[in-house]
């Protein structure tokens, strides 16, 4: 019997006692749903647990789908270095709800929660420093929510040759000739920049 299994889903289940609402499997890769409010237990007994033993968090991120009224799901990937078996873990939330931290738990949470409240605006309580960690802090709005705006805001660079920050609105460079075909293939047509090269 594999390792990762639908089996597996069902002792994790057993032995959350009620912090998982399902398990599946999807293309080979166990899936678990959780809920928001017991997370923190759930990911230090599959860490601490001598069964399990997922001894790292490989990441944790945001996913977006504004038409549900939970529109969030906030995705956990373990990895069990011992077993070698990665699982997936989803809660759901809104925009109002805060998700617990797991910083406790998995050190490395910290600047992936950061990554998620800033990209997504997903709040997580108990976060030491929840702050924004890729955008500038004076920035408004999360650029990954799919009804974020792709006009109208500035984006701030520093020029050299100025010697100076600058800001400029943000340019969206639009890509519309696309080719796909791949140049080992061999294109039936001069490739850009082909025209330099010697015949």
């Amino acid at each position: 019997m594999s390792l990762l299994s639908q089996d597996l889903g069902d002792k994790i289940m057993a032995k959350a006692k009620g912090a998982v609402t399902s398990a599946s499997m999807a293309f080979g890769e166990l899936n678990l749903e959780a809920r928001a409010d017991q997370i923190v237990p759930l990911l230090a007994m599959l860490r601490d647990d001598a069964e399990y033993q997922f001894q790292q968090l490989v990441e944790l991120c945001g996913v977006d789908y504004p038409q549900r009224p939970l529109r969030f799901d906030v995705v956990y990937l373990l990895l069990s270095l011992t077993k070698n078996v990665r699982i997936r873990v989803k809660v759901q939330t809104d925009e109002d709800t805060a998700v617990p931290s797991v910083a406790s738990v998995y050190p490395n949470a910290d600047w992936c929660e950061r990554e998620a409240f800033d990209m997504y605006g997903i709040f997580f309580s108990g976060h030491p420093d929840l702050r924004r960690i890729l955008t500038d802090y004076g920035f408004h709005g999360h650029p990954l929510r799919k009804d974020f705006p792709m006009s109208g805001y500035v984006e701030v660079r520093y020029d050299d040759s100025l010697k100076r920050v600058v800001y400029e609105p943000v340019k969206i460079t639009e890509f519309r000739a696309f080719d796909f075909l791949s140049p080992w293939e061999g294109a039936q047509y001069a490739l850009p920049g082909d025209e330099k090269a010697k015949g």
